[in-house]
């Protein structure tokens, strides 16, 4: 339906023809404004009383019993009430028929939302809202009838858009014609006002359909200070899309796709007043345009929305034209160096301005995951992915930069597997191939870059636990490997420490303690190599020192081992609950002692009798009085959960008491 169509009506047949500056608006006496207010304002409940006697009057295709078939004629009054006050400065009065006004439309909103089925109800609603549009537009209004009204309307017109098509049709139609015909920055007030108070009464997608459509055409209204007005309305609308996008199901997908649409708009509007500008005005708004195209990317892509990639894809290429005329690169926002600009805008403002770009760089994130995906995405950024990733892989301090990025988007529940799939892709395309690698142990750019390659693995590990593919599990355990192998041995070490201490599960901190055996495996045969490959003592003795001053290749191992099976907390490791860490760790313990007994490393102080004695008297003496005790209880108790228990178990009693023999034999032959 266009505009054309909405036919306006007679003005004889309205009971207020409204003439241009309100200069021939006919009314009765002001007398008499008073007790039509109150005649007014009863009809509903007179309504409400007479249906109630008939209980029957209430069908799928009639009105509820609160409803007002003759709303319409009310509105109509009120409206002739509030431009008869407005002629006669009486605003006490004024704001009595704008409150009637406001009433009745969110009266029949309220039914037509409550009867979905009702068709009557939708047809009524539509009408009402079809009068609203008309006594709003000339030559039967005025401007200060539309000034008066404006401040009430946006919010009550919006939740028709949630009835149906044709009723957004014409909310968005009032709420464009408010906009034009009153000042911009007032009605940008009055649109946040709403968007603020219908957030905190619902997350409907639709309700914000009329007030974002409004919003767009407001900013390309204001004629100066374009970056004052733009940065006060974000917090609203970044407010909505975060409680709307929350909100999962399939009821409310196409409705979002809706909501993202009329976002589109705004940033189009936004990315208008860049093109207009000039100037330091023109660089703070292009700052703040690649802020929001960053966080809305960061929205789009939740599975509440894309949960298809065909139904995000569009959105995700006009947003990476945007980036591509903000002059935002992948390389730059792979490495953070594009977030400066986005920085400087955020300061000396308020929480909630702040808040607006709390996930920038997850959207950067994902406009380069997107990139990486589509060929087309990448061309519409301007970018040539091929040349950014080799310029990452030629500097490891860029490559670590590169790689915290994700950590974001690994570790977050809004966010498919899918798209998590493709960020481990990257992440191991960036990793594979021979390049070139620095030691960076005194670097303080390793130093600056540990914790967040931290948080990155933690990041990994969760994918590891919940991703239901077995083949992106497969995936993220060999990221998690080779994002360890970047680090330099000593900063590996601590990593893998860091690691057990803050495990939440079990079974990663087995598979990490398996991943300890093989780098310690790889340091004895590399030290063997060398050994043997070469004549020279004083070479023999420069590679030995050298394999020394790995932690892999010293007693410094024991204390991953007594994490597990001392925990820091003090006891012995829980039963059953940690039988796979507990296995994992006695396989390394007997791995080291036997590696070094068979004389193919040498650890210097693995098998000393002190740390022998420690590991047999604190570590597999209690483990064993727990493990006895433990099987000892299940076999009184023959139930189904007592022998699943015995079962886990029993390979960690294995392990145990041959690591018991193997400790025993050592302190036989070991000197005081």
């Amino acid at each position: 339906m266009s505009l054309s169509d909405l036919n306006p009506p007679n003005p004889l047949s309205l009971s207020m023809p409204f003439a241009l500056g309100g200069t021939s608006i006919i009314y009765r006496n002001l007398e008499t404004s008073s007790a039509q207010m109150r005649e007014i304002e009863p009809r509903a409940s007179k309504q409400e009383e007479s249906s109630m006697e008939d209980p029957e009057a209430s069908s799928s295709d009639t009105a509820p019993p609160n409803f007002d078939e003759e709303v319409v004629a009310r509105l109509e009054e009120a409206a002739s009430l509030c431009s008869k006050a407005l002629v006669s400065y009486d605003s006490l009065q004024c704001e009595k028929a704008i409150d009637v006004f406001v009433n009745l439309l969110e009266g029949v909103s309220e039914a037509a939302i409550a009867n979905p089925e009702n068709l009557s109800l939708k047809d009524r609603a539509y009408e009402c809202l079809d009068f609203t549009y008309r006594i709003l537009s000339p030559p039967y209004s005025n401007q200060i009838l539309v000034d008066a009204l404006s401040l009430e309307l946006p919010k009550a017109v919006a939740k028709f858009a949630g009835i149906s098509e044709k009723c957004l049709e014409v909310a968005e139609h009032i709420t464009d014609y408010l906009c034009m015909a009153c000042n911009p920055r007032d009605m940008l007030s009055i649109l946040c006002e709403a968007l603020d108070s219908l957030n905190k009464e619902c997350n409907e997608p639709a309700f914000f359909l009329p007030l974002f459509c409004g919003i767009s055409r407001v900013f390309c209204c204001i004629q100066r200070r374009h970056l004052e007005q733009i940065k006060r309305a974000l917090p609203a609308i970044f407010s909505v899309l975060e409680s709307a996008t929350s909100k999962l199901g399939d009821e409310v997908k196409y409705s979002l796709e809706d909501l993202m649409q009329r976002t589109m708009s705004i940033v189009f509007s936004v990315q208008e007043v860049c093109k207009n500008s000039e100037g330091w005005n023109k660089e703070q708004l292009t700052a703040l345009l690649g802020a929001c195209v960053l966080e809305l990317m960061a929205i789009i892509c939740r599975v509440s929305v894309a949960d298809e990639f065909s139904r995000v894809f569009p959105f995700v290429s006009q947003l990476s034209e945007i980036i591509s005329s903000c002059r935002l690169s992948y390389l730059g926002l792979l490495t953070g160096s594009e977030f400066d600009a986005i920085a400087n805008l955020t300061l000396n403002e308020d929480e909630d301005f702040m808040k607006c770009f709390s996930h920038v760089r997850l959207g950067a994130s994902l406009a380069v995951i997107w990139g990486y995906i589509y060929d087309e995405v990448a061309k519409a950024a301007g970018e040539d992915f091929g040349s950014v990733r080799n310029r990452i892989q030629i500097c490891q301090s860029e490559r670590w930069k590169a790689l915290c990025i994700f950590r974001d988007l690994l570790s977050s529940l809004l966010y498919s597997f899918k798209l998590k799939s493709h960020a481990i892709d990257f992440i191991l395309s960036i990793l594979e191939g021979n390049f070139p690698k620095k030691c960076y142990d005194q670097s303080a750019e390793l130093s600056s870059s540990m914790t967040s390659l931290f948080a990155l693995l933690q990041a990994v590990q969760i994918v590891m636990v919940y991703a239901p593919d077995p083949v992106l599990r497969k995936k993220a355990f060999t990221a998690l490997k080779w994002v360890l192998r970047e680090l330099p041995p000593n900063q590996r070490f601590d990593m893998f420490k860091a690691l057990f201490t803050n495990s939440e599960y079990p079974s990663m901190t087995a598979l990490l303690l398996d991943l300890v055996r093989e780098e310690v495996l790889d340091e004895a045969t590399s030290m063997n190599r060398e050994k043997y490959s070469t004549q020279n003592n004083e070479s023999i003795k420069g590679d030995e020192d050298s394999v020394q001053c790995s932690p892999f290749c010293s007693q410094d191992v024991l204390e991953l081992v007594e994490l597990v099976l001392r925990p820091p907390k003090g006891g012995p490791p829980e039963l059953p609950e940690q039988c796979d860490a507990i296995s994992s760790a006695l396989n390394l313990y007997r791995f080291l002692v036997m590696l070094e007994t068979s004389g193919k490393a040498n650890y210097k102080g693995v098998i000393s009798r002190s740390n022998l004695q420690k590991a047999y008297t604190e570590w597999l003496l209690p483990l064993r009085t727990l493990v006895s005790g433990t099987l000892a209880e299940n076999e009184k108790d023959r139930s189904d959960i007592a022998i699943s228990i015995s079962c886990s178990i029993n390979p960690v009693e294995f392990l145990l008491y041959h690591c018991l023999e193997l400790v025993e034999d050592c302190l036989k032959h070991s000197r005081a």
